[in-house]
């Protein structure tokens, strides 16, 4: 009987060395670290979603640019658009992570877009997902 053997990143494999820098900044000093690689691109990708175009430096292109879509008119054909442009950028960005599933609610008189987003993290058996929600206010 084939037994498979779930691939980690090499960098796992020592618990006490960071991987990168956790989301949101809410440690009693300026940051906390993430171990895994799991968590890293997790928010790396928050990073991404929260960042706008032009923010920044020496990446002017970088950012998911989401809060500029809680003006436009809320309806299917904007959703449609959102989850083009989300499912393009990821692949630019980030490509060892596999979108399962984009869903987009809108609260047209809030003017707020929720996005969640369910991903895995290619050949290594990783499944996540990101909620997060954008307002005007």
């Amino acid at each position: 009987m084939a037994y498979r053997v779930p691939n980690i990143f090499p960098i796992d494999t020592q618990a006490s060395t960071a991987v990168g820098v956790n989301l949101p900044f809410s440690a009693p000093w300026a940051f906390t670290s993430t171990y895994t690689t799991r968590d890293a691109i997790k928010a790396n990708m928050i990073n991404w979603f929260l960042t706008n175009k032009g923010e920044r430096p020496f990446k002017p292109d970088f950012g998911g640019n989401l809060r500029s879509f809680i003006f436009d008119q809320i309806n299917n054909q904007t959703f449609d658009g959102l989850k083009e442009k989300i499912q393009s950028d990821l692949r630019q960005y980030f490509s060892q992570v596999q979108i399962r599933d984009i869903e987009i609610l809108g609260e047209e008189d809030l003017n707020s877009i929720q996005v969640i987003l369910t991903y895995s993290i290619i050949n290594f058996g990783i499944q996540d997902e990101i909620n997060l929600t954008f307002t005007n206010g």
